[in-house]
């Protein structure tokens, strides 16, 4: 029982990971283009410039 537990937040964890991409990856920095300005977090902006421009 406790295997089957276990597998299950692998599982959970491994499904959340995998729902959006890497930091600095061309498909964050594509998805960043597409979502408004106005929307970015400071965070976002900062490492958008690193990642995507620079």
């Amino acid at each position: 029982m406790t295997y089957i537990k276990l597998a299950l937040a692998a599982l959970f964890i491994s499904a959340l990971t995998a729902c959006s991409p890497e930091v600095g990856s061309k498909e964050w920095c594509d998805g960043l283009k597409e979502k408004p300005k106005g929307d970015w977090s400071a965070n976002e902006a900062t490492d958008f410039a690193k990642h995507c421009i620079l």
